[in-house]
């Protein structure tokens, strides 16, 4: 069983702070925070997401004009997608956390299609400002990595941070991720042997 606890945990990057560094913190920080409502023997997952753009980070827009603005910087350019998760077993303590980076490629749509997809309130809750799994805009040409972690859950980072924890699923979820995003991962395998990549 799962249940979800929003946190309020303050997202303001720190000066000097590296995407990596910033989205790891806040994983953490949901993480224990969460973990005060937990029951004895429950596991906290907490995650967040960053785009950055020239190490720059992109966070969740202000409202709609600054939405679009993103959009705009971001159109037909490389970026990085860094996800942080932190899984914390309650009765332990154990806290272990994990980085996924997924370099993505945006298309060069229209500003009639900025216009249309902003006004849809999408990208308000969302960091960079997009979703790469929204079918109406469909924002993304091509990326080399993680498209569950550019959704904000890389789901094989996850599990090789669960068998840390001797937890596993009954069925694997690198096989449950691509069957749902119907996504060839060409990362997978290579993750789940530990290697860092992603």
């Amino acid at each position: 069983m799962f249940h979800v606890f929003p946190t309020d945990v303050d997202e303001s990057q720190r000066p000097g702070e590296a995407p990596r560094d910033y989205v790891l913190r806040l994983a953490e920080s949901k993480a224990k925070a969460c973990a005060r409502s937990a029951r004895p023997g429950e596991v906290v997952l907490a995650a967040d997401t960053a785009v950055t753009l020239d190490g720059e980070i992109l966070g969740k827009p202000s409202g709609l004009a600054e939405a679009a603005e993103m959009l705009r910087r971001l159109r037909g350019r490389s970026h990085q997608v860094y996800t942080a998760i932190a899984v914390l077993e309650n009765e332990s303590g154990a806290l272990l956390t994990d980085v996924c980076v997924t370099e993505v490629n945006l298309r060069a749509y229209t500003e009639e299609e900025i216009r249309a997809y902003v006004l849809s309130g999408d990208p308000l809750d969302k960091a960079g400002a997009y979703a790469i799994q929204h079918n109406g805009f469909c924002p993304v040409e091509n990326m080399q990595g993680c498209y569950a972690s550019v959704m904000g859950l890389p789901l094989c980072h996850l599990s090789r941070t669960l068998a840390k924890l001797d937890i596993s699923s009954m069925t694997p979820l690198a096989v449950l991720c691509q069957s749902a995003l119907k996504y060839n991962c060409p990362i997978f395998s290579r993750v789940l042997t530990g290697e860092n990549i992603g």
